[in-house]
């Protein structure tokens, strides 16, 4: 089964995300150290922008994968709440590489601790859904991949029972048209034999007259003769 570009796509987004945090982490250590940082600023704004081209490739390839009818509703909405919290995290980075002055903090330590220290944003705190929490990437993916594998054996099942089904409704047709077409022969030769009924009659009536005729015919001639 060929890879889901979607899928490959979130997870080499969520790479460029994890190391933006890490940069943003190790200039945090940098400007602790009185070191310069220049470097990894221009590394961490290369970085932001190529996440922000990922993040719009991702919503591109989930719109033309729901208008095109590649996967369900249902999936669009799995794969909408992954790209949704892929935003949230973009913005959280931002800020956080945005947030000159105030005391550097360890993103990775507020993360394990629960909280950002002194009003320094962690990108990484987020409420994740349940049915992921806990996950890496890849094993989000193969999730994913097994509930689509499910939606699609589902979908198939459907199917198989929409076409026995129209191949019943085909059968029932067929069958009504035969029995229309011995009704019609019924009424065929019903009007047919009530034709020959109806000339038979006539011809017996007729008979039955002629032999009335010549009855009488022959008692009068028996009469004049005697």
């Amino acid at each position: 089964m060929a890879p889901d570009p979607w899928f490959s796509t979130y997870d080499s987004t969520c790479q460029i995300a994890q190391e933006i945090a890490e940069k943003i982490q190790q200039q945090n250590q940098y400007e602790r150290n009185g070191e310069n940082t220049i470097r990894l600023t221009v590394t961490i704004r290369t970085l932001l922008q190529n996440l922000k081209e990922k993040i719009a490739l991702l919503k591109d390839l989930l719109l033309r994968a729901v208008s095109t009818h590649q996967i369900t509703q249902l999936e669009g909405d799995r794969r909408q709440n992954l790209l949704d919290e892929l935003v949230t995290r973009e913005r959280l980075l931002v800020a956080s590489f945005k947030n000159e002055g105030a005391e550097p903090d360890l993103i990775r330590s507020s993360l394990m601790t629960g909280g950002a220290k002194r009003g320094v944003p962690n990108p990484w705190l987020f409420e994740e859904p349940e049915e992921i929490r806990g996950l890496g990437f890849d094993e989000i993916r193969q999730q994913q991949q097994k509930i689509i594998q499910e939606q699609d054996a589902g979908l198939d099942a459907l199917s198989s029972i929409i076409s026995r089904q129209k191949q019943m409704g085909k059968e029932i047709g067929n069958e009504l048209d035969e029995q229309n077409e011995i009704i019609d022969d019924l009424a065929n030769l019903v009007e047919n034999t009530d034709g020959k009924l109806r000339t038979e009659t006539r011809r017996v009536n007729m008979v039955d007259r002629k032999s009335t005729s010549c009855g009488f015919s022959l008692k009068t001639l028996a009469s004049k003769k005697g």
